[in-house]
């Protein structure tokens, strides 16, 4: 029996395993313990899984993510998946132009030519552009800069004058009055990344599945399905209930779900709101919440336009301007087909920002007006007439902030409460955010909950052998 407070309904039926989120971590985690026979039960708040992949109505009835994605070369976990789920032919390579925004002026920076025309910079300093990428690469470990910051690092490889031009007003864009605190780790995770999707002529080649990531998550979704895995949809879990023995289970909905083993996959501040113990002054409870909620974040504002035209012919648009209101200008539609979604241009302008600030909270409408002009100062042609229709989402959760030494901030996976589970974006570290990760750490966790599932078992078939 469970030692948790009062229910609006009967228990449901226990599982051997509930995971609270159904993003790519928790989903690949259910795919594990199901293949193995685990009885899974997947609860979700949102109507629909995916986490921030779901997708929403682009064109007519065309399907798109609330928030960009593509797949690099590396990300094998992605192309294994779609492989496994019968996807494999549905997975497209795109060449794709990357620029940079800096003094109301584009930039394309997508082959080594391109360095030597930006002319921001002094010739002297585009060649150390150039070369610090490749230094960069030249970093086999991660350990190796863990106690620099960003800054530190991009200085020591390049010199002061291309870090004030082209890194530090992306790391402030991105990070805002974090940015000083930001860890070589994660720039230098993104230079090696980035590098490796290069071909050697410096062109960049990624990767986008025909239908999106819906098709994968419809079809990741089916195969849980048929494995027996129960996922609820538009279910909020209210709490983690732990007793004296570890955890008991959850409260979603007002039912009680008892398990044996509970992984938690959303942002570790989230998670420490959830848990729960009959012993308000309970040390590991307590210890545990602090440490779930010592990891930073950012939210985001992504503004998504529906155009009746492209806006440029460049992908990924990095912005190097302080006074404009996103870091990145995405036009999707020059990675996938305008066809594709019913002929429409579609541009995703993001910003990380913290979920108090006055962009976060504005009204819909009110991103959209403010959001206008700088657009057209970036486009001199574009119009408001062009907008067919726009969209804003928000994610309060969608940047960890990844400090120096972050190894002794990062939670482990298992919270040392027997049973309780923490998986997502804040431990994939070195890398950054990304779904491959979220796929790799998820299955990861499933199978590390195999183990100790198979190991509470071990004393109980002993025990019977013996007896027999």
């Amino acid at each position: 029996m469970t030692t948790t407070t009062e229910q609006n309904a009967a228990p449901a039926t226990p599982v051997d395993v509930v995971i609270v989120g159904a993003g790519f971590t928790g989903l690949s985690a259910a795919l594990e313990l199901a293949s193995q026979g685990r009885s899974v039960r997947v609860i979700e708040r949102e109507d629909v899984v995916g986490g921030l992949a779901a997708s929403f109505d682009v064109g007519e009835g065309r399907r798109l993510e609330r928030f960009y994605h593509h797949w690099f070369d590396s990300d094998q976990e992605m192309v294994r998946l779609c492989a496994g789920l019968g996807l494999s032919h549905l997975l497209e390579a795109h060449e794709t132009r990357t620029g940079v925004y800096y003094a109301n002026s584009v930039y394309r920076l997508s082959a080594p030519l391109d360095l030597l025309r930006f002319t921001p910079l002094p010739l002297v300093d585009r060649l150390r552009l150039g070369l610090l990428a490749l230094r960069a690469r030249r970093v086999k470990h991660w350990r190796d800069l863990e106690s620099l910051t960003a800054r530190e690092w991009l200085v020591s490889l390049g010199g002061r004058r291309v870090y004030e031009t082209v890194w530090r007003p992306l790391l402030e864009g991105k990070f805002g009055d974090y940015a000083p605190q930001v860890g070589a780790t994660w720039m230098w995770t993104k230079l090696h990344l980035r590098g490796g999707s290069r071909s050697r002529s410096g062109k960049e080649t990624l990767y986008y599945l025909k239908g999106g990531c819906e098709t994968l998550l419809d079809a990741l979704r089916l195969r849980l399905e048929s494995l027996g895995a129960e996922i609820l949809t538009g279910t909020e879990v209210e709490a983690v209930h732990v007793g004296g023995s570890g955890v008991d289970g959850v409260t979603a909905g007002g039912v009680f779900h008892p398990a044996r083993q509970v992984l938690v996959t959303v942002a570790p501040p989230t998670a420490a709101a959830l848990v729960r113990h009959p012993d308000a002054d309970d040390p590991g409870v307590a210890q545990l919440r602090r440490s779930w909620s010592a990891v930073d974040y950012l939210g985001n504002v992504c503004l998504v336009l529906e155009n009746n035209r492209r806006l440029s012919d460049t992908y990924w648009l990095n912005v190097n301007d302080p006074g404009f209101p996103y870091v990145g200008v995405i036009e999707h539609t020059n990675l996938d087909h305008p066809d594709r979604y019913d002929g429409r241009h579609v541009v995703y302008l993001s910003k990380y920002l913290p979920t108090d600030a006055e962009l976060y909270r504005m009204s819909d409408e009110e991103v959209f007006r403010y959001s206008l002009p700088f657009i057209q100062r970036m486009f001199p042609d574009f119009r408001e007439s062009w907008v067919e229709r726009y969209h804003v989402w928000r994610a309060p959760y969608a940047q960890p902030v990844i400090t120096p030494g972050y190894t002794r901030t990062m939670p482990p996976v298992e919270s040392g409460i027997r049973g309780l589970y923490l998986a997502g974006m804040a431990q994939v570290f070195p890398e950054d955010r990304g779904t491959n990760y979220a796929v790799r750490d998820g299955r990861r966790a499933g199978r590390l909950v195999l183990d100790r599932l198979a190991a509470e078992r071990a004393p109980e078939t002993v025990s019977g052998s013996h007896h027999a």
